[in-house]
């Protein structure tokens, strides 16, 4: 007989070295789709003390909005590697095998309990595949390796920790081993609640996952534990904060106000609901991003309903004469009601809400396999669960492959869904990056044509038009994105640059002014605004705006190098060379910085100081006849009047006409003749 405890080890290695196997080719995937948003363009991220601004979480529509403890986790991340993309899939991979080691001693105890002491071995090896299958399944992938679906995967941890200390707790000997377990299960609880939303149906799972493991009746479960169950229920008091401080309905694009009807959104999850169980049990085709759409005939819906409805009524019946059966059900539909029966304007599939739901699929059908295999002879079913765990790591891994690039994923996903206008634009923008215009403008305008009203597709392509040097075009799409989206800052942006490029400041500037208080944290509106400002010599205001658009990207080492140009237009040559100092701190191979550098330091008569800037900027730029003819006048106020004549010569060589170069040379002779 094998030791208990060095069968529950093995089977933790077993798992734990599968998922990262199946994960270990996801961890230099750059970020994706909405992680931008949540994590480079998200200011509550970039300190942790005080921990206020992590706790608030971003005002803008995004992920992390209302969300305190992933937006928490995301600071960590931020305090720990900055924008690094690989420690952030280093956390997602960490937080899915805890939830997959999780998950192994949830399934281990209830089964334990349920058969008794006796049958250990059954439990532990049940709840092994159970776990094995969950953590290596390809239908996690957008859960673990889509960066801020961390959502998910940590809600998903803390839901199951929840369980986990409950039945610690139920199991534990003595009052005070039971309550600190009731404490830690309280806890996840409230952990998970300030993470996603779907951790709402927790207290109902675990009090039917008493009823039927532990207790065995409602009854006595609310007995021997309502203090617990009440504490468990206060909980939802922090997913109710978090909900407000969210707005409630994440930008108008969730919820009952959304203006999408429940019945009109309600019929598109009998397909929703079906892809997600036939993708249990066979993960093909994955898809990243489905798109929105509609019912548009009944018989659209029939062939998932045949699939769906038994379901919901085999759960229905099963919760009374089959509880074993129930609680899976209820486990299945309970996770995915929040998102099935909340409307929503844009995602009516999407993968990773499967991603605690998939459990329960795989534990009913490694149950209905054990039996067929023989119940009394668990052992059975390890080289099964062994073929399938072996295929699912290969399959996720492939899958990982396609979250190499943003043009892979995109160009797969628009392979898939060529009628879904986000995948177009999105493969639109990843060829944009790459520098392939005319291919990104012709799928933002498939995006167009599937739906006109895509205001974010109207501004992007305007920008493309304005690289493309078409004005007039791209000013068409830029105004026609704020007809459809009067407060979109982006568009007030990029329709401000293009005014002030095209003669037209006064406009760029009440544009632009538009941007910023639409939208005060939105760093490219601040730049814009500043640079047409400094054009008009408004430096003090300019200063003002490069200043708010450090502090959104304290890293972009532009942002300095057009503050320092201001600040030393105002005369503040102290403070504009520690700014150009920061610039190249971040860009240390800017030529013109050094430039500006040494003529700020010279005008402030340190001469000495400017001399190795300006021969950095010509190391930088050999060609750079301003920084030959500066140099000559530092070296010549030294007194270097030979090193002096050289660069004013290289100066003249370079630019034939340049009379200050001639002048140079003048005061040099009259210098050597006194």
């Amino acid at each position: 007989m094998v030791n208990p405890r060095l069968a529950n080890a093995l089977a933790a290695v077993i798992i734990v070295v599968a998922g990262w196997a199946a994960y270990s080719g996801s961890l230099g995937g750059p970020f994706v789709f909405d992680d931008p948003s949540s994590i480079t363009d998200n200011p509550t991220i970039r300190q942790l003390w005080p921990p206020w601004d992590a706790l608030a979480t971003p005002r803008a529509n995004v992920t992390a909005q209302g969300r305190p403890v992933l937006n928490l986790s995301l600071a960590l991340n931020y305090a720990a590697g900055g924008t690094a993309v690989r420690g952030y899939h280093v956390v997602n991979v960490a937080i899915h095998l805890a939830a997959g080691l999780t998950l192994f001693g949830v399934v281990r105890r209830t089964l334990w309990r349920r058969s008794g002491t006796d049958d250990a071995t059954r439990a532990t090896v049940l709840a092994f595949a159970v776990a094995l299958l969950w953590t290596v399944h390809p239908l996690q992938t957008e859960s673990v390796t889509y960066v801020v679906q961390r959502a998910e995967s940590l809600m998903g941890l803390f839901y199951l920790l929840t369980l986990d200390a409950f039945l610690r707790g139920a199991d534990a000997d003595g009052p005070r081993a039971r309550a600190a377990w009731v404490v830690a299960s309280v806890l996840a609880c409230a952990m998970g609640m300030a993470t996603k939303e779907v951790m709402v149906s927790a207290p109902v799972l675990v009090f039917l996952h008493d009823r039927t493991f532990v207790a065995g009746g409602f009854a006595a479960a609310w007995r021997e534990r309502r203090w617990y169950y009440a504490a468990l229920g206060a909980t939802w008091l922090i997913l109710l904060l978090c909900l407000l401080r969210g707005g409630g309905n994440r930008g108008g694009a969730i919820g009952f106000g959304s203006g999408v009807g429940w019945w009109t959104y309600g019929l598109t999850q009998f397909e929703a609901i079906g892809r997600y169980l036939l993708l249990a049990a066979w993960p093909q085709p994955l898809v990243f991003e489905y798109g929105a759409f509609k019912v548009k005939d009944i018989a659209e819906v029939l062939p998932w309903a045949l699939l769906v409805v038994p379901a919901v009524a085999g759960t229905c019946w099963a919760l009374w004469r089959r509880p074993v059966a129930g609680f899976l059900g209820l486990w299945f539909f309970s996770l995915l009601a929040p998102t099935s029966l909340v409307p929503g304007t844009s995602q009516m599939i999407v993968e990773h809400r499967m991603y605690l739901s998939l459990a329960a699929v795989l534990a009913g059908l490694l149950l209905l396999a054990e039996r067929a295999l023989g119940r009394d002879r668990p052992a059975r079913l390890l080289p099964v669960v062994a073929a399938l765990a072996l295929g699912c790591v290969g399959v996720t891994y492939a899958r990982n492959e396609v979250y190499r690039s943003e043009l892979s994923l995109w160009s797969e996903t628009v392979a898939k869904r060529p009628a879904n206008p986000v995948a177009q634009a999105m493969l639109a923008e990843a060829l944009f990056a790459a520098d392939r215009r005319e291919q990104a403008r012709t799928h933002y305008e498939k995006a167009l044509q599937l739906d006109p009203t895509f205001f974010v597709a109207h501004e992007r392509l305007g920008e493309l038009l304005m690289r493309l040097g078409r004005a007039t075009d791209a000013e068409a799409h830029l105004r026609e994105a704020l007809r459809l989206r009067p407060d979109f800052a982006d568009a007030l942006t990029n329709l401000g640059l293009l005014c002030a490029g095209t003669g037209r400041p006064a406009e760029a500037i009440t544009l632009l002014e538009r941007a910023v208080a639409l939208k005060p944290e939105y760093p490219e509106a601040h730049f814009a605004l500043a640079n047409v400002l400094a054009e008009l010599e408004r430096h003090a205001e300019a200063a003002g705006h490069y200043q708010a658009a450090i502090d959104g990207q304290p890293g972009n080492p532009a942002l300095r190098y057009n503050q320092a140009n201001s600040l030393a237009a105002l005369g503040r040559g102290e403070a504009a060379i520690a700014a150009y100092r920061e610039a190249l701190r971040l860009r240390p191979d800017h030529a013109s910085t050094e430039f500006n550098l040494a003529n700020t330091l010279a005008g402030l008569r340190r001469v000495g100081e400017a001399v190795p800037h300006y021969q950095r900027a010509l190391a930088l730029q050999p060609d750079f006849a301003a920084a030959e003819l500066n140099l000559g006048s530092a070296l010549l106020e030294l007194g270097r009047l030979d090193d002096a004549e050289a660069h004013y010569q290289s100066a003249l060589r370079l630019e034939p006409q340049m009379t200050e170069a001639r002048e140079g040379l003048s005061r040099l002779r009259k210098v050597r003749g006194r």
